[in-house]
């Protein structure tokens, strides 16, 4: 068994357009908290802003997400990428969300309790373990492949000029996204936070300020409403959604 809990927030934006989903359900607002048993899929989205109906974008691919009977026998890229297409198929369908967009990473854990991670553009997913918070996806953005070849540092990316511009995702009509599926050979801990979020959160709290916060004694879901005020406070201009889960029974 895993307890689960999530929460997204529009923060200083006037709509949310991150969305995320625990075991099939999809949340657009709000918070909630349950115990889940394996095998399940929790994902955290967000929708391009600049393109076409975000909002929108990032619940539907977590909805057409939602509809994956998953387990160790399912191709994670394939589904991916269907869900890439009827994504742009949807979107093509009316001009006010002709190429709409959204991030989506996830973690889908299976049967036998093994982790397998999902990562489609800018949001992030990170492992509290032992004190120590450990980024586990890696960006898809200009400013990674930057940092990757040594044209920039680790503090240059956090105020590059494009920041902002990331590979294809979910949804673009023009271009295919290429999912970065992994399978992480290993089940959790217990202690173990796994933490999804989307860029409002990872651009404006710290790993360390992630860690202070995750070791308090409050329960997660306040550990978590102190995450998000915390990027509100540091001038996050974005929405702010996060997704953590932690081992229950072992």
């Amino acid at each position: 068994m895993y307890y689960c809990c999530g929460i997204t927030d529009k923060g200083v934006m006037k709509h949310n357009e991150d969305a995320y989903m625990i075991d099939g359900k999809v949340m657009t607002e709000g918070s909630i908290d349950c115990m889940v048993r394996e095998p399940f899929i929790a994902a955290v989205s967000d929708g391009v802003s600049g393109e076409n109906s975000g909002e929108f974008a990032s619940e539907m691919c977590l909805e057409l997400m939602s509809r994956v009977d998953y387990s160790s026998g399912v191709d994670l890229e394939e589904t991916v990428m269907s869900v890439h297409d009827q994504l742009a198929r949807i979107g093509s369908a009316k001009s006010s969300t002709h190429n709409m967009q959204a991030t989506l990473c996830a973690v889908a854990i299976d049967e036998d309790e093994y982790l397998h991670t999902i990562n489609v553009g800018d949001s992030r997913m990170y492992r509290y373990r032992g004190g120590d918070i450990k980024q586990i996806s890696k960006d898809q953005s200009l400013v990674q492949m930057l940092f990757d070849e040594g044209t920039i540092t680790e503090k240059e990316k956090a105020t590059h000029i494009h920041k902002n511009i990331i590979f294809p995702v979910m949804g673009n009509v023009s271009s295919e996204p290429q999912p970065d599926i992994r399978d992480l050979n290993e089940i959790m801990k217990y202690g173990d936070v796994l933490l999804i979020c989307s860029d409002g959160l990872s651009d404006y709290v710290s790993p360390t300020d992630m860690e202070d916060i995750l070791a308090l004694p409050a329960k997660l879901p306040r550990r978590l409403q102190k995450l998000v005020k915390l990027a509100i406070d540091n001038g996050s201009p974005d929405n702010i959604t996060i997704v953590a889960l932690c081992c229950y029974d072992k």
